[in-house]
């Protein structure tokens, strides 16, 4: 026997048989749900709760921060994983593949000869992701059993591979999203696309084409208008709000001031007359003489917003309305939802790279992350938090002069790779508001580091985009790139910014400094700090405090 085989999981192995008939049949209203993640009824006593966040919602440009994690796990454990027929309610169902995954692990636990488990740790890799294709049209049902969900979250095949430490942690992880931050794990990512709540990953190759008159053709055109049509009506509400957020610090202003004119102090001895006004009062005729003229100018860009934000509105009026009489949002496709599952398997490989360990399964003999180092929902979360607190421009767009924080999706993927990676930067019918696509490992040695590569792609190809067909003469990339081929230096690209970007964050920001001069100017031009960090590091070194007063320099000019 295999050393790493306990004597349970052999006889579990040995015991189990998946013909059909053997398979329970799982009813929707016995679906095992754990007394860990029921959810506590609200009573009339208690204060109203906001409404919680939907990740699949639209992108509201008014939050601009995440709300810190209080609880990164919780205390009522999910029991799933101490089901004994954890292992047979995962596997259930899924015919051929479910027996070839079955056939195949047993094999590979109980094989004593290296190379033979070399061999069957290579072949477990395209025979899991063969069940997962089974498996994933699944999670769009709520008679679903948690034991497959689990199995597609976490990659749990058999939960007796879990030490009695990592069955807890993961007992413990909380299965709901309550942040409604865009972070998914694996089940609920296929579960929004199956339900057509978010459009498929983008991918090289061309889509075939439907035939005419498809059921949802007409359908998935108007949501694609829609969605098109959703990046004007925010950029236009976005630019109303700010206009109207500016009229009323002026009017404001200008009512103070007004209130200070009309203030007329009785002259001593010759009541009940007041007097003149003064020289300071005569100066604020001037103010404001100024504060109308900018109120009237505010007033026509109201009013040019206003006209376009009506007009979007209109629009996006209408198209709900014809997406609802044509049957409302489609669900997706099974052809869709299996090109989402072969995107989402080379997103597993590119987390892991060529040279990694590309083992499909979990199992203690390679998951050996601490907890707050795994890569679970609210962690990733909090990682985030804290990228935005040192790189407050990590998640905005700039469209108009206008900032617009957009927290890109994140998938999370349970592999055990160390690399994060931006998939793709906005939706390609709305480049203005739309979020982005970043992949996270949740088993690496470093989440931070695979949160900081997976940032710092995003942030690359924003800004690639953004520059255009100018991406090697301005900006971001145009800079670093002619300070790359100024020093000969020969690889990819992005990779070397992606190293230079995860320096910055974990040592320049410290006052550690590891960037060439040139790149540590770059980055602090165009991927500035928080500016309370940017006050500590001027006191450290001559060479941030330098940087430091070229800002104030830059802002002192008209061209800042």
């Amino acid at each position: 026997m295999n050393d790493n085989i306990s004597p349970e999981i052999e006889a579990l192995l040995a015991s189990t048989s998946f013909d059909d008939d053997d398979f329970p049949v799982i009813e929707e209203d016995h679906t095992v749900i754990p007394s860990g993640i029921r959810r506590t009824p609200t009573f009339s006593n208690e204060p109203e709760v906001k409404r919680k966040r939907l990740p699949s919602e639209p992108v509201d440009l008014t939050i601009k921060n995440f709300d810190p994690i209080e609880n990164f796990f919780s205390d009522k454990p999910n029991e799933v994983f101490s089901d004994p027929n954890y292992y047979k309610a995962a596997l259930s169902g899924e015919n051929e593949t479910s027996q070839r995954l079955h056939t195949l692990l047993s094999k590979y636990l109980s094989c004593q000869d290296p190379k033979d488990r070399t061999v069957y740790r290579q072949q477990m890799v395209n025979v899991y992701w063969e069940f997962v294709k089974s498996v994933a049209p699944k999670m769009t049902s709520t008679s679903t059993h948690l034991a497959k969900k689990m199995l597609v979250r976490f990659a749990v095949v058999l939960p007796t591979l879990f030490t009695a430490e990592q069955k807890e942690l993961f007992s413990s992880v909380f299965v709901e999203n309550e942040s409604g931050e865009p972070v998914y794990y694996l089940d609920e990512w296929f579960k929004d696309i199956g339900a057509g709540r978010l459009s498929i990953s983008a991918t090289d190759e061309a889509r075939p084409q439907r035939k005419t008159g498809a059921p949802g053709e007409e359908t998935n055109r108007l949501q694609q208008l829609q969605s098109k049509n959703s990046g004007k009506l925010q950029t236009a509400e976005n630019m109303l709000l700010s206009k109207e957020s500016e009229r009323g610090m002026v009017e404001a202003e200008l009512k103070s001031r007004i209130d200070i004119l009309c203030d007329h102090p009785v002259i001593p001895g010759l009541e009940p007359h007041k007097s003149a006004y003064s020289e300071a009062q005569k100066k604020l005729l001037t103010e404001i003489n100024d504060r109308l003229r900018m109120l009237l100018k505010l007033d026509k860009e109201i009013v040019s917003h206003l006209n376009e934000f009506r007009e979007a509105k209109e629009i996006d009026n209408s198209l709900s309305e014809k997406i609802a009489a044509s049957g409302g949002i489609t669900e997706a496709s099974s052809s869709d939802l299996q090109t989402e599952l072969e995107t989402v398997r080379q997103m597993a490989k590119m987390t892991v790279g060529r040279q990694g360990n590309h083992f499909p399964v979990f199992t203690r003999e390679f998951f050996h992350c601490l907890p707050r180092q795994t890569g679970f929902r609210e962690n990733v979360i909090d990682m985030l938090n804290w990228v935005e607190s040192v790189d407050p421009g990590a998640f905005c767009r700039i469209h108009k002069n206008v900032s617009n924080r957009i927290v890109p999706f994140v998938i999370l993927v349970p592999t055990y790779g160390d690399t994060g990676f931006c998939w793709e930067p906005f939706d390609r019918y709305n480049r203005v508001t739309s979020r982005g696509r970043i992949v996270v490992p949740m088993y690496p040695k470093s989440l931070q580091i695979a949160v900081l590569t997976a940032v710092a792609d995003l942030r690359w190809q924003v800004a690639k985009e953004k520059a255009s067909y100018y991406w090697m003469e301005e900006g971001l990339t145009g800079q670093y790139y002619q300070w790359i081929s100024a020093q000969k230096l020969k690889g990819d690209l992005k990779s070397f910014f992606i190293n230079d970007y995860v320096l910055w964050m974990t040592k320049e920001s410290e006052g550690v400094q590891r960037l060439d001069k040139e790149v540590r100017a770059i980055f602090w031009r165009h991927i500035p700090f928080a500016q309370e960090i940017k006050e500590k590091l001027k006191t450290r070194s001559l060479i941030y405090q330098e940087l430091y007063q070229r800002d104030v320099n830059r802002s002192m000019s008209d061209g800042y």
